[in-house]
């Protein structure tokens, strides 16, 4: 057995950006012994000291990482340094950039891959479902998760599109599917409170109003289909890493580049747009977070660790 990598992954803490640092971190660590540490440093101000202990590898994801780089660079010359997405702006300070796809970021420290990193794994979804065994078991059957997102730079959550949301949602209702729903912080509060005025008296929709444990990752394994609004690459990736069918809700304004994604995505065989039919069809989980960890590993020099169980212990 190998030594114990030590990585760091680097973000300002928000869900989104963070699990993409520790969806890489975690991969890496099924394929080597890992010690996954988890660093936030703000999105603006003073960067803190990264401390004493040094890393092997440092994964950041989000602006505050491109900040800390330059300082954590200075402390740690010996670490692999890995930025997930596009830093936009000092690509040298690292060895490694892992960015979407449908960015089209090329460049020799280049690895792109079919969506962004992520936390979904069987082993993970099978223990979130068993911790709410109860709750899903009480819903019918067959059941639907279903992931609302809101604004973005390039969508847009108007009436008109919450209007079309509530429809679809009433519609899979009458087809007799139990709803699993969560919203984003991006989610317009006045859909939400509609959301929680139409089901609270419907035995057959779970809605997560962001109070008490998360089942974000029980709704995605409990889940016969699951259906996700646009706006939101992780949302999508983490969907196709499922397996389950994955159905596209759209919302208004220019995809743009993310026109890109959605045909990707549909070329792997993971998502559809919704056109008011429920289809039942198959394909290979989405596993691009593990291939990313394999690039990381080739370049530590332990490709030989592929060959071996590894195992994740968080700090």
């Amino acid at each position: 057995m190998r030594d114990e990598i030590t990585c760091f992954a680097v973000s300002d803490g928000r869900r989104g950006i963070e699990n993409q640092a520790l969806g890489l971190a975690e991969a890496l660590g099924g394929l080597t012994p890992v010690r996954v540490m988890p660093v936030q440093v703000p999105r603006t101000g003073e960067i803190p000291d990264p401390g004493p202990i040094a890393p092997e590898v440092w994964i950041g994801c989000g602006r505050a990482a491109v900040r800390a780089s330059a300082s954590h660079r200075r402390a740690f010359p010996d670490a692999l340094f890995v930025y997930v997405q596009d830093p936009r702006a000092a690509h040298h300070r690292f060895d490694l950039i892992i960015p979407p796809l449908h960015d089209r970021l090329t460049g020799e420290n280049v690895f792109p891959i079919l969506g962004s990193p992520n936390r979904v794994t069987p082993g993970r979804l099978a223990e979130a479902e068993r911790s709410f065994s109860g709750r899903i078991a009480a819903l019918p059957a067959p059941r639907a998760a279903v992931l609302i997102g809101g604004d973005s730079k390039h969508h847009r959550f108007t009436p008109e599109v919450g209007a079309y949301l509530m429809h679809r949602l009433e519609f899979l209702r009458a087809k007799g599917l139990g709803l699993m729903i969560t919203t984003s912080r991006r989610t317009p509060e006045d859909f939400t409170a509609r959301l929680a005025e139409r089901f609270a008296d419907d035995d057959g929709v779970w809605l997560h109003d962001g109070t008490g444990p998360n089942p974000y990752f029980a709704f995605l394994g409990g889940a016969d289909w699951i259906f996700v609004t646009e706006d939101s690459t992780n949302m999508l990736t983490e969907a196709a890493a499922t397996g389950t069918p994955v159905y596209r809700l759209p919302l208004e304004g220019d995809a743009g580049k993310f026109a890109r994604l959605y045909a990707q995505l549909e070329g792997h065989g993971a998502v559809r747009p919704f056109l008011g039919r429920l289809d039942r069809w198959t394909y290979a989980p989405l596993d691009e977070t593990a291939r990313a960890a394999r690039k990381v590993l080739e370049m530590l020099g332990r490709g030989e660790d592929l060959r071996q169980p590894g195992f994740l212990e968080e700090a």
